[in-house]
């Protein structure tokens, strides 16, 4: 099974050159957007920059490879295939039906995604073939990425992370985890297919990157020994995966690094490494780390497991003990594995059945891709308006149970804590215009609003950022990455060429500490957090008047400065307007408020100007830092420090 000969960085020359073929929604949207590409140019710059010269090798990873012929690896087969046995017995539970509204069976059509890809691809020579490689697995196995662009992705590429590919993923090292075949079969099928690969090289492939090992064989592995009957047919055979049960199942495509980019161990930074090779070591540790959602949980309490009394995350689990990623995102429920368990033995219904709901923190691009089709069209691939309103209903209770917030008074401030309670950063992913931030609104014995902190304007999509806590994390160029691209250093959303974090204070989870964050390279970056801390606290000084305060964490999937980086700096085609544009049209990411809270307000004393609840020497050094000035110091408000409001803080002493 030589499969590298297969792959378009080893072959002498692209045989897919010139083919362009696209799914319906594609074609759709840029011939809608063709003639305003003038207009996204002339808007978004480019002008003067130089792309990244990078080839098919630099991007090259370990694992199963593009197999164009279908010979050594079968093709990954269309969802729609198993829509007989899998859906229409319920829409909260079959597989099918559940899966159909995700951002997993939508990745490929997803249209802020296409966008992307097409800026990756200005930045750096056929950029985007690690994102098809994990947006469209399917389309990569086939061999349509050798351009790094969706052009060449054609019909089925566009079912995303599929049924077939996810239940042909073979654990990439063998052991205890293997997958045993079904009928009392003691050899492990995944023995020879692990052994061709590592005869040509092609191992170790592990956890990241989207590194997977595929079975050549279209078969169906699932974490359940007990199914009464194969109804696949005798060449779909079933097999028995442990693995499928695993994080290191999701850790396969939810730690992302760029090959591109090799760690100088003794600065730090990240360095270009010579081009027209694959990744000197093939280590994701000595990437740069774009994501590290698998690796945050890896060094996590979760790992051992976490018990939550109020049982918010793990469905039917009776413990409320959660420890996988399966855990949260397909939590357990009562329900059959097929549409044959309706009608009895030997078909039965399961207490566990994995909800295949894959609840994450994407609140508006399903609902603009259903948007962009015809609606007989969207049904027809699982986005009835129905399932699209229940996955949106899901996401939102997801990103709900995701965090607490406590309210407390010290003296004349606000102390407000967020607690994270997720299994990874709060947020977590890649930092495409994702954010959280602290809604604060002091109202008067009136019930007036005499003070807003954190304002958002839902038509213009602002976020006053000034006076608030916004969770963030920035990555950009390095001042060397911007000399040699002609790009601006610093912030900006160049995925494909980022080499640095300039700031990261995403709320880290449970068990967190600075050295096993360092390890993975998601330290905090321009924030601090004491190892074991899971939490945030924010103060905000009560302004005069206020006998109450209303505080809502807010979360958004998409800012408006990140939709408009990708309207504007898209010279290539019309993907980066049509995802502006389908942004616009689903309600321009409207946040979502993950907790409220009110807390009633009493009077505090003036001179605590610092609210630690008592007046000392801390409260006199900022007095008498702002003497003469406004603001701090000003106890009795006449617009000055001066003696007379000295005179009260030592009045109040102690």
């Amino acid at each position: 099974m030589n499969q590298t000969s297969n792959h378009p960085a080893l072959r002498p020359s692209n045989p897919l050159a010139g083919r362009i073929a696209r799914g319906t929604l594609i074609a759709l949207a840029i011939a809608a957007a063709s003639a305003t590409v003038a207009t996204v140019m002339a808007r978004g710059g480019g002008g003067g920059q130089t792309k990244v010269p990078t080839t098919l090798a630099d991007f090259f990873q370990p694992g199963t490879q593009p197999d164009p012929s279908g010979i050594a690896v079968a093709a990954i087969e269309t969802s729609l295939s198993c829509t007989y046995c899998h859906s229409g017995y319920g829409d909260q539970v079959a597989p099918y039906d559940t899966w159909s509204a995700t951002l997993m069976a939508q990745s490929a059509r997803d249209p802020v995604w296409h966008a992307a890809v097409a800026i990756a691809n200005q930045d750096a020579n056929i950029g985007g073939e690690t994102c098809i490689r994990c947006h469209a697995p399917g389309g990569w196995l086939a061999g349509h990425s050798a351009n790094g662009s969706i052009a060449d992705l054609q019909g089925d590429d566009f079912d995303g992370i599929n049924c077939n590919f996810c239940h042909r993923v073979v654990n990439p090292e063998l052991g205890a985890n293997s997958a045993i075949a079904y009928a009392g079969d003691p050899a492990s099928p995944d023995k020879p297919i692990i052994s061709a690969l590592a005869a040509e090289g092609l191992l170790p492939a592990g956890v990241g990157g989207a590194r997977f090992v595929i079975d050549p064989a279209s078969v169906r592995r699932g974490p359940f020994d007990d199914v009464p009957q194969n109804l696949h047919g005798a060449e779909a055979r079933l097999i028995t995966s442990p693995f499928h049960r695993m994080s290191e199942f999701c850790g396969t495509c939810h730690d992302v690094s760029n090959p591109i980019y090799s760690k100088n161990r003794k600065t730090g930074q990240y360095q270009l490494n010579a081009l027209g090779a694959a990744h000197p070591t093939q280590n994701p540790a000595d990437m740069f780390p774009e994501q590290r959602t698998y690796s945050e949980w890896l060094q996590s309490d979760f790992v051992n497991g976490v018990a939550f009394a109020d049982h918010r995350f793990g469905g039917n689990d009776a413990d409320g003990v959660v420890s996988t990623c399966q855990d949260c995102h397909m939590p357990k429920v009562i329900a059959g594995g097929c549409r044959f368990y309706e009608y009895g033995p030997p078909f039965f219904e399961r207490p566990d059945m994995p909800q295949h709901s894959f609840a994450g923190a994407n609140t508006w691009v399903v609902q603009a891709i259903r948007n962009s089709m015809l609606p007989e069209e969207a049904d027809q691939i699982g986005l009835g308006q129905p399932a699209v309103e229940q996955a949106a209903a899901r996401t939102i209770q997801m990103l709900q149970n995701g965090s607490d917030m406590t309210l407390t008074q010290i003296g004349s401030s606000l102390k407000v804590r967020v607690t994270n309670q997720t299994g990874h950063k709060l947020p977590t992913g890649y930092p495409e215009g994702r954010r959280m931030w602290l809604n604060v609104k002091f109202t008067n014995a009136l019930d007036q609003v005499v003070a807003e902190r954190g304002a958002y304007d839902n038509t213009s999509a602002l976020l006053e950022t000034a006076d608030t806590k916004v969770y963030r994390a920035d990555t950009g160029l390095s001042p060397a990455i911007a000399k040699l691209t002609g790009l601006a250093a610093g912030i900006g959303f160049h995925l494909a060429i980022a080499d640095k974090f300039y700031f990261d204070n995403r709320i880290p989870p449970r068990g967190f500490t600075n050295a096993g964050y360092q390890s993975i390279g998601s330290a905090p970056v321009g924030y601090s957090y004491a190892d074991g801390q899971y939490w945030d606290d924010t103060l905000f000084v009560a302004p005069a008047g206020a006998v109450s305060a209303t505080v809502t964490l807010y979360y958004q999937t998409s800012s408006r400065e990140y939709m408009e980086f990708l309207r504007d700096t898209n010279t290539t085609d019309g993907t980066g307007l049509v995802a502006y544009n389908a942004w616009v049209g689903a309600g321009k990411s409207a946040p979502v408020a993950m907790d409220s809270a009110v807390i009633a307000l009493s009077a505090a004393n003036p001179a605590d100007l610092n609210g630690d609840g008592v007046v000392n020497a801390s409260d006199l050094a900022l007095l008498l830092n702002n003497w003469g000035g406004a603001g701090v110091g000003d106890i009795n408000a006449d617009g000055v420090v001066n003696a007379s409001d000295l005179a009260l803080l030592l009045n109040g002493w102690g």
